[in-house]
């Protein structure tokens, strides 16, 4: 049975507009630059619920967010902008 209060870490992050392709989520996660709530990130299919903070290791920078929803779809960045708030943006 599926959580309706949780989605998979893949689709969170396509749904916020961090990756363009859910595929990509595999590289980040195998590459160990993706933490959910302080752990390492094994799988993709893990799942995010609202409260949960994702800390995103990229080429130039280092982010930190608050999950705040969930979304229902890809949508607009407008859109996309209200799934999060950063905590922490370090450059």
């Amino acid at each position: 049975m599926t959580d309706p209060n949780a989605l998979r870490l893949d689709k969170w992050l396509w749904h916020a507009r961090f990756i363009r392709h859910r595929g990509l989520a595999e590289e980040i996660v195998a590459a160990r630059r993706v933490r959910l709530n302080e752990q390492i990130v094994q799988k993709t299919h893990q799942l995010v619920r609202p409260g949960d903070v994702i800390t995103l290791t990229e080429p130039m920078r280092v982010r930190v967010l608050r999950v705040l929803a969930l979304g229902q779809r890809r949508g607009p960045a407008s859109e996309a902008r209200l799934l999060y708030e950063e905590i922490t943006r370090i450059d």
